[in-house]
C-alpha cells in the first residue's frame, strides 16, 4: 500500500504531538485497568468481611400478625411491602419509588430512624466473623465520595488492617455500602480511569470523550506511519 510523503508527514506529526498530549493518560489507563482486573470484585465490596445481605430469620411470630394491621400499613402508598426482621424486630418496610420507611408489624406503629446502637448490632451482626473494635460511629447525612447510597445513614467504622467502614440506612436497617482499603484503592483508580478525579462516578465527561477520540486518533496515525515505513511486499510470480 502506497502512502504519499505529505501524509506520512501529517501522520508522524499528528502521531508525536497527541502521544506527548495524552501519552501521561493511556498509561494511567493501562495501570488502572490492570489493576482494576486483577483485584477479586468480592475482595473490592468486602464481601470476604461482611455479608451485607445476611437477613435475621422470621419466626412464628409472623402468625400474630393482625390483618387489619398489615392492609393499615398497605394503605400507606406502598409500591412493595417486605417483611424483615430489623434488630430483632418485626417490621414491614414499605416502598414507594425511590423512598422506604419501616412499620411495626405488632402495632402498626412506624418506626423512626434507627439510632446509632441499633446501627452498630445491625453492622456487627453481618460480620463473617467476629467483629473488630469499633473505631468510631457518625451520621451521614450528604452523598461523598466514599457514600453514594440511602440517606441518612449511620457509618460504622471498625479498628481492623483494613480501616472497614459499614454503612447502614437509618430508614430502612439495611447495609447499604461496605468501604475497605482495598475498595478505596479501587475507587481512587476507577476515578482516574473515567477521568472524574472529584466524584469518581461520572464516565460521560468531555475529558473521558476528548482523550478516547486522541486515542482513537493515535492508533490511526500509527496505523498509517506503520503501512508507510514497512510497506506490505508481494511476491513476485514464479518466486
Amino acid at each position: 500500500m502506497k502512502i504519499s510523503l505529505k501524509v506520512h508527514r501529517a501522520a508522524s506529526r499528528v502521531h508525536k504531538w497527541l502521544a506527548l498530549i495524552i501519552g501521561f493518560q493511556l498509561l494511567l489507563w493501562f495501570a488502572s485497568g490492570a489493576l482494576m482486573a486483577w483485584l477479586p470484585i468480592g475482595e473490592v465490596r468486602g464481601e470476604h468481611l461482611v455479608d451485607r445481605a445476611r437477613a435475621e430469620p422470621l419466626t412464628a411470630e409472623l402468625a400474630r400478625i393482625d390483618p387489619a394491621i398489615l392492609a393499615r400499613i398497605a394503605a400507606n402508598g406502598a409500591e412493595a411491602i417486605t417483611l424483615r426482621r430489623v434488630d430483632g424486630r418485626l417490621v414491614a418496610e414499605v416502598g414507594n419509588g425511590d423512598t422506604a420507611r419501616l412499620f411495626d408489624l405488632l402495632s402498626g406503629q412506624p418506626v423512626g430512624p434507627l439510632d446509632a446502637a441499633a446501627a452498630q448490632r445491625i453492622a456487627n451482626a453481618a460480620w463473617t466473623e467476629r467483629p473488630p473494635a469499633i473505631a468510631g460511629i457518625r451520621p451521614v447525612r450528604a452523598r461523598s465520595t466514599e457514600y453514594r447510597a440511602a440517606l441518612p445513614a449511620w457509618r460504622i467504622g471498625y479498628a481492623d488492617a483494613e480501616n472497614t467502614a459499614v454503612y447502614v440506612a437509618a430508614l430502612t436497617g439495611r447495609i447499604t455500602a461496605v468501604r475497605t482499603g482495598t475498595w478505596r484503592l479501587y475507587d481512587f483508580f476507577w476515578g482516574l480511569h473515567i477521568m472524574d478525579w472529584k466524584d469518581h462516578e461520572d464516565f460521560n465527561t468531555p475529558w473521558l470523550f476528548g482523550f478516547a477520540l486522541g486515542g482513537l486518533v493515535i492508533g490511526l496515525s500509527g496505523t498509517l506511519l506503520l503501512l508507510a515505513r514497512w510497506p506490505i511486499r508481494r511476491r513476485r510470480a514464479g518466486v
